[in-house]
């Protein structure tokens, strides 16, 4: 192919459809014909990246391999294609304006009047065609944040009406994904908000090309006959997108639904061999009949919203899969744990994961949850944060420092064994300061961690301001917390293990952002599998 192709996922009538789920899906199919896929988001929002979000503002922060703060919707691309994103897949009004600022500050605008219309779009369609103008990719979606008619996605849905124009025929389509409710006390399926939002559409200059309708039942011919003609789109380019029981099911019902054949045929590309889904359907059978189920404990500051740890959540999902195993999480939130009501929280659980966070809010309970799940040999398993309290919990009951702490809960602990990295001392900014995407770890040989990994030298994305406080390191080995994994450009201790426990493993990285449908995590992989064996016990 010569021409990069593109296709932009707007969405209508109300947020939370699952556009990004809709995106991947495509691309899934789209990359199982043999082309070279790729998805970016663009978020309407001023943040310049969501790295400084609360996540029960916009759930979980996804972080890429070369450092980006993203929008979560980039795991999911990730999950579904088994190819790494980076900081040009995701793309927010506020880098936009950033930018566009920054080349006016420096003159490059000649003195010209700096406008939404040419300045703002032309930035906003060069950074569109940034990933298509690589030449890696036969095919570009771009799923637009927002729903039409938001004042926010107002320059993004212009930028997308000149583009399509711009490209010429065949080469870019719109996708829109709408809601057709089922009114039950008039006991049916209503297609009026799809109208309104495909008329918002048009009065912006853009016809779909394609609808996709989100419904909790069947649509009829006689109503997909109705949203095309009013909706002006050809009757095979309505798509039905009903409510599925797992996310990883909707690959197939676009397949059934033709979704990846109707987008081929508008961009005038050949349909090739039909997707080869063989691996995923196996690990959907697997997910779908499992052998074991297992309870695990998710302990978090954030539980209200499960979008805060949704990267965790579907890594559980490949690793159930992969053990055969259905995971129940059991959201714990760490305020609520103390050491009066621990065992009646945790004691009937397979397993327990001590989740990420920042800040001082249910320090406490975590430690305290690290500690009863080490003392009953219960499957343990930290991540950054959870790490980092589990380093606080052995330093205060084995080693007997009890005032030990991280010094971003107490800057004058008598025992910092958590600590500022010395590099963020002098950091003033919040936005992308952190110690940021993927960092080498060399591995102990006959460790937990070398027995879960298989190898000596590893690569995990990383995002954090504090980290094990080497001083403390002989100590505590001694005592029997092994550092078993440890950057060599560094110094840094990566991986904490217990050597006389059926599974304890503490790790400052994030290892969830990496799993995938075709690699699942091998720590949670691992993890699940120990609690299968506790289980049956």
């Amino acid at each position: 192919m010569n021409q990069t192709k593109y296709i932009f996922v707007t969405g209508g009538v109300t947020s939370s459809l699952g556009k990004g789920i809709i995106a991947a899906s495509l691309a899934k199919l789209l990359q199982g014909r043999g082309y070279r896929t790729t998805i970016q988001k663009f978020d309407p929002y001023i943040n310049v990246d969501p790295g400084t979000l609360n996540p029960y503002e916009h759930g979980e922060c996804y972080v890429t391999d070369d450092g980006a703060e993203t929008d979560l919707d980039l795991g999911h691309y990730e999950r579904f294609l088994n190819v790494p994103t980076s900081q040009a897949n995701n793309v927010t009004t506020g880098r936009v304006y950033l930018s566009v600022i920054e080349k006016e500050r420096r003159g490059e605008f000649l003195g010209k009047t700096v406008q939404v219309v040419p300045h703002i779009t032309n930035e906003i369609k060069d950074r569109m065609q940034l990933l298509g103008k690589s030449g890696d990719y036969d095919i570009v979606i771009t799923e637009i944040g927002g729903t039409v008619g938001d004042i926010e996605s107002l320059p993004y849905i212009e930028s997308v009406r000149q583009l399509v124009w711009e490209l010429g025929e065949n080469n870019g389509i719109v996708i829109h994904l709408t809601l057709v409710p089922y009114l039950a006390a008039a006991g049916e399926l209503k297609t009026k908000p799809t109208q309104h939002s495909v008329k918002t559409l048009m009065e912006s200059g853009i016809k779909a090309d394609i609808l996709v309708c989100r419904t909790e039942h069947e649509l009829s011919d006689e109503l997909r006959n109705k949203l095309a003609l009013f909706c002006n789109v050809k009757r095979e380019a309505v798509i039905q997108s009903i409510d599925a029981s797992t996310i990883y099911e909707v690959p197939n019902l676009m397949l059934e639904e033709g979704l990846d054949v109707v987008a081929l045929k508008k961009l005038d590309l050949p349909k090739k061999a039909a997707p080869d889904l063989k691996n995923w359907n196996t690990f959907l059978r697997r997910l779908k009949n499992p052998k074991h189920t297992v309870n695990i404990g998710l302990i978090g500051k954030y539980v209200e919203m499960q979008d805060c740890y949704k990267s965790i959540l579907e890594a559980f999902i490949h690793a159930g899969a992969s053990n055969e195993t259905k995971v129940n999480v059991i959201s714990i939130h760490s305020e609520h744990i103390n050491s009066d009501n621990v065992e009646e929280k945790l004691g009937p659980l397979d397993g327990v994961l001590v989740a990420p966070g920042f800040g001082e809010r249910g320090i406490e309970g975590k430690i305290e949850a690290v500690r009863f799940a080490r003392e009953n040999n219960i499957p343990f398993f930290g991540i950054c944060l959870g790490m980092q309290m589990s380093v606080i919990e052995y330093s205060r009951n084995i080693l007997g420092y009890a005032e030990a702490n991280s010094t971003e809960m107490n800057e004058k602990t008598k025992h910092p064994v958590v600590n500022l990295m010395e590099e963020q001392k002098n950091v003033t900014d919040k936005g992308g300061t952190m110690r940021l995407g993927a960092w080498k770890c060399d591995i102990k040989p006959n460790s937990l961690a070398h027995k879960i990994y298989g190898q000596k030298t590893i690569s995990e994305r990383h995002r954090h301001r504090y980290e094990y406080n080497n001083k403390y390191k002989d100590e505590l080995q001694k005592a029997g917390l092994i550092a078993s994994g440890v950057n060599p450009d560094t110094g840094l201790v990566e991986i904490i293990e217990l050597e006389n426990h059926p599974f304890f493993i503490g790790v400052q990285y994030h290892p969830e952002y990496k799993s995938t449908v075709a690699n699942p995590h091998p720590i949670f992989v691992n993890f699940v599998a120990a609690a299968v064996n506790t289980h049956k016990k």
